[in-house]
């Protein structure tokens, strides 16, 4: 796991949210906050605004603005949004596509599902359009520095990877029925790097970069696989078979091994020693395919797509405990100290404490009729994306926080 002095984001502050998954892109949030844990309409809501078009783009919160993606599904666009950290006021919208945006055939999937990545001088997003992968850059103001297409793209369910930060370079996957790549393009000029083709399979996971020992990996599942690579150069430093077809997960670590969950053909959860050795550690048949899991202090925490939150030990696979929470969950669980946030699909936001000792539900807090995007937290406040169902569905971006104060 990197730490929050990390090169990539050495520009950043620790109460900034700049990626998929956070500054240590493993959706733990900087420790010492303290976010509300009962929130409603009326309730510890700083501000809430509605965000044009359809995403699931996560936001990315660094110094005083907030970024995300979304689409026009009439227009079939494609762009990226600034707001105001301390308002919600949209400062910019740039388009990034103009037409032939996909979305995918999946009901839930959309077109804007990738969440920004921002370096403190630079955003990086990936759009799904016209057939083919393509990451961009654009400056803080929203100016379109570089864009490259990444690989043509056979849509299946649909496209969802984010862009990876690694010293100078952005990495990118995009697996599918026609043949995928891993690939790294340069920060600065777009410039492409190094390439790595990947199997006819569709897969869905976002990369992650681990550090196990002295070395760096890019680690992500999928296609039947868990696979390494020395993400500067794209070498191949392990690869096992392990995984399902079809994941979603992001990857984590414990500094020793990785852990991966998928869905399709089969549910599984498994345990992968990262020394290059191939050993499974442990393994069971969990379903943990959408929702990302987090790993701290030798223990691995889960909320399963199926709505079961679960501890297991990270060594051994041991359960701990299991508790049902409620509904489908495909956004990923944040954690800060020993609290975790996690919204189910319905908009219903679970807060409940998770020790090795045991659970207990703190709250649950209803915003709007819909949750996809994963909940951001940074500098005690929460930011979450929903959507309102009426006449005309529409999406809103909240900011949670302590208004007593």
């Amino acid at each position: 796991m990197l730490s929050w002095g990390s090169p990539t984001f050495a520009a950043l502050a620790p109460t900034d949210w700049p990626a998929w998954r956070g500054a240590t892109r493993d959706g733990i949030a900087a420790p010492g906050q303290n976010p509300p844990i009962q929130w409603s309409e009326t309730e510890n809501i700083l501000w809430q605004v509605p965000l044009p078009g359809r995403g699931h783009s996560s936001p990315t919160v660094v110094g005083d603005r907030i970024y995300l993606a979304t689409s026009d599904p009439v227009k079939r666009s494609q762009s990226v949004i600034c707001l105001e950290r301390t308002t919600g006021k949209l400062v910019w919208e740039s388009e990034v596509h103009a037409s032939n945006a996909e979305g995918g055939k999946h009901a839930n999937s959309t077109a804007a599902s990738a969440t920004v990545a921002c370096d403190g001088e630079r955003l990086f997003i990936n759009f799904l359009n016209g057939g083919a992968v393509h990451t961009s850059a654009l400056n803080l103001a929203g100016k379109v520095l570089w864009q490259q297409k990444v690989c043509d793209y056979v849509a299946h369910q649909g496209f969802a990877a984010s862009p990876v930060l690694h010293g100078p370079l952005v990495l990118v996957a995009a697996d599918h029925r026609g043949g995928g790549v891993v690939a790294a393009l340069e920060q600065a000029s777009g410039k492409l790097v190094w390439s790595e083709p990947r199997p006819k399979l569709p897969n869905y996971t976002t990369p992650a970069i681990v550090q196990v020992g002295s070395r760096t990996q890019l680690v992500m599942a999928g296609c039947n696989l868990l696979t390494s690579l020395d993400p500067l150069t794209g070498k191949k430093l392990w690869e096992v078979a392990g995984s399902t077809e079809e994941c979603v997960v992001t990857m984590v670590t414990d500094g020793q091994r990785v852990f991966a969950g998928g869905g399709y053909p089969k549910n599984h959860t498994v345990a992968v020693l990262a020394d290059g050795s191939g050993q499974v550690a442990w393994q069971n048949t969990a379903r943990v395919y959408v929702p990302s899991m987090i790993a701290k202090a030798g223990h691995l925490y889960a909320v399963m797509d199926a709505g079961v939150a679960v501890c297991w030990k990270s060594d051994t696979g041991e359960e701990l405990w299991k508790e049902r929470l409620g509904g489908d969950f495909f956004a990923s669980p944040v954690m800060v100290d020993d609290r975790i946030y996690a919204s189910n699909v319905s908009g219903k936001t679970f807060v409940f404490s998770a020790t090795p000792k045991g659970f207990q539900v703190l709250a649950q807090n209803q915003l709007g009729d819909e949750a996809f995007a994963s909940p951001v937290i940074c500098d005690s406040r929460i930011y979450l994306r929903v959507a309102k169902k009426g006449s005309v569905r529409e999406e809103f971006l909240y900011c949670i926080g302590k208004t007593g104060l």
